[in-house]
C-alpha cells in the first residue's frame, strides 16, 4: 500500500501552507483580541469598530465562502462515490463482507473511544470542584443558545433518527442535509446498478464516474484556497473568544482533548500497525492535509472531499473501498464525537452532583456509540444528541450551556479524530482485499 505525495503548490507543500495559515490566523487573532476586545463604561463586552468591520467584511466571508464551496460539492460527491463504490465491489458477497468489516470497525473503535473518555472523566473528575458561581455565570451567558439545542435534542428521538435513515424524498433529504438518508438511497441505487448489466446502466455508471471526476477536479481547485481560509477561520475564533475563554473550564478541556489525543495517537497507530500493516508515521504524514482541514472547518462533511482525495491518491487504498468506507464514515464513524459525548454527560453529572453507577455508565457508553453514528457531520452536530442523553439520565439538559464557550475548540479537535478514523478504517478494511483491476493492469503493463 503506497504512500504518495498529497500535492505541491508553488514550491511549498499544501499542508505546510495550511500550517502557516493556521499560525498566522492564531497569532493575528490573539493580537486582535488583545487590542480590539474590551468593556464599555457599564462593564459590558465591547468590540472595537475596526475589529468588528474586519470580522464582518473580510475574515468571516473568506471562511464562509470556503466552507460553502466544500459543502456545495458534498452531495454530488457522496452520491457518486457511494454508488460507484458499491458498483465496483460488484459481488454481493464481497459487498456484504466489506460492509460487515466496516460496521465492525465502526462499532469496535467507537466503543474503545467512548471507554477512554469515560475512564478519563472518572479518573480526573473535571466536574468536581468548579466554583458554582462561575458555573452559573457560564450557563446564564449561553442560556438562549442552550435552550435551542435542548429543544432539538428532545425532538431527536431514537425512532426519528431511525426513520430518517429511509428518506421519503431523497432530493429533500439532500436539501435538508440528511446525509444518512442520501447514503441509504445511494446504497440501494448502487446495489441495483451492480445487479443490472444493461447498456443503459453502464452508460449511467459512466456518467456518475464523470460526475465524480469533475467533483474531484473542483475539490483540487477549491483546496488551494485552504491556507487562506484556515487563517481566516482561526482568526475568527480567537479574535472573538480569545485564549482566555478556555480558562474557566481548563480541566474539562484538558480531559476531553487528552482523551481524544490518546485515541488519535495510541489507538489509531496500534490499529494501523497490527491490523492495517501500515507504518503509522507514514500514514500521519500523508493524512496531514485532511487533519488540518478537519481542524479548521470542524466538519466531517466539509472535509469529505479532501478525505477521499487523500485516500485514493495518498494512501493508495482501493478506490472502491475508499469511496465506500470514507463516505459512510463521514456520518457514521464518529469516534471523536462519541468520546466527547461520554465526557460531557459524565462531566455534567459530576457538576450537578448526580451519581452514575457502573450499569448507568455502560448504558451511557451504548447511547454514545449510537449517538456518534446519528450525529450530524457539521459543526456542533453532537450537541442535540448530548441533550437527549442528558434528559434520559435526569441530568439538567440546560447544563449544556456550561460548555458552549469551549465547544468550538473541542469540536475542532474531535473532528480531526473523526476524519482520521475514516482513513484508518479505510486502511484496515482494505487489508486482505484485492487491489482495483486498473492497478492490476498497470502492474502487468509495468
Amino acid at each position: 500500500m503506497g504512500v504518495g505525495n498529497t500535492g505541491e503548490t508553488g514550491g511549498m507543500a499544501l499542508h505546510t501552507k495550511m500550517l502557516l495559515g493556521f499560525a498566522v490566523g492564531a497569532v493575528a487573532g490573539g493580537l486582535a483580541f488583545a487590542v480590539g476586545q474590551g468593556v464599555d463604561a457599564s462593564g459590558a463586552p465591547q468590540t472595537a469598530t475596526w475589529l468588528a468591520a474586519t470580522l464582518k467584511w473580510v475574515t468571516q466571508p473568506v471562511g464562509s465562502i470556503f466552507l460553502n464551496l466544500l459543502f456545495m460539492l458534498v452531495l454530488p460527491l457522496v452520491f457518486s462515490a457511494l454508488v460507484l463504490g458499491v458498483v465496483e465491489i460488484g459481488d454481493p458477497k464481497a459487498l456484504g463482507r466489506i460492509g460487515l468489516k466496516t460496521l465492525a470497525f465502526i462499532l469496535a473503535v467507537t466503543g474503545i473511544a467512548v471507554t477512554i473518555g469515560l475512564v478519563a472523566v472518572n479518573v480526573f473528575q473535571p466536574g468536581v470542584g468548579i466554583d458554582p458561581a462561575v458555573g452559573q455565570k457560564l450557563i446564564a451567558e449561553s442560556s438562549t443558545q442552550a435552550a435551542g439545542i435542548v429543544e432539538r435534542g428532545e425532538a431527536a428521538s431514537a425512532m426519528q433518527v431511525l426513520l430518517s435513515i429511509v428518506p421519503r424524498n431523497p432530493l429533500q433529504a439532500g436539501v435538508e442535509g440528511n446525509l444518512i438518508g442520501v447514503m441509504f438511497f445511494a446504497l440501494l441505487f448502487g446495489i441495483a446498478a451492480a445487479t443490472l448489466k444493461t447498456d443503459g446502466v453502464r452508460t449511467f455508471v459512466g456518467t456518475l464516474q464523470g460526475i465524480y471526476d469533475i467533483t474531484l477536479l473542483l475539490i483540487n481547485k477549491v483546496i488551494q484556497l485552504a491556507p487562506y481560509a484556515v487563517a481566516a477561520l482561526i482568526f475568527n475564533l480567537i479574535a472573538v473568544k480569545g485564549f482566555a475563554a478556555l480558562l474557566p473550564l481548563a480541566k474539562f478541556v484538558a480531559v476531553a482533548v487528552g482523551a481524544l489525543a490518546v485515541h488519535l495517537f495510541v489507538v489509531f497507530p496500534l490499529l494501523l500497525w497490527f491490523v492495517g500493516r501500515m507504518n503509522p508515521i507514514a500514514f500521519f504524514r500523508t493524512v496531514e492535509p485532511v487533519m488540518l482541514t478537519a481542524f479548521s472547518t470542524s466538519s466531517s462533511s466539509a472535509t469529505l472531499p479532501t478525505t477521499l482525495r487523500v485516500a485514493e491518491e495518498g494512501l493508495g487504498t482501493p478506490k472502491r473501498i475508499g469511496r465506500f468506507v470514507c463516505t459512510l464514515g463521514a456520518t457514521a464513524n464518529m469516534n471523536g464525537t462519541a468520546l466527547f459525548e461520554g465526557v460531557v454527560v459524565l462531566f455534567l453529572a459530576q457538576f450537578f452532583g448526580i451519581e452514575l453507577g457502573l450499569g448507568q455508565q455502560v448504558l451511557v457508553l451504548l447511547m454514545c456509540i449510537l449517538g456518534g453514528v446519528g450525529a450530524a457531520g457539521v459543526p456542533g452536530g453532537s450537541l442535540p444528541v448530548i441533550a437527549s442523553i442528558l434528559v434520559m439520565f435526569g441530568i439538567p439538559p440546560e447544563g449544556i450551556a456550561l460548555i458552549l464557550g469551549v465547544d468550538r475548540f473541542i469540536d475542532m479537535c474531535r473532528t480531526v479524530v473523526n476524519v482520521t478514523g475514516d482513513l484508518v478504517g479505510t486502511v484496515v478494511v482494505s487489508r486482505g482485499e484485492p487491489a482495483d483491476p486498473v492497478h492490476d493492469e498497470a502492474a502487468k503493463a509495468g
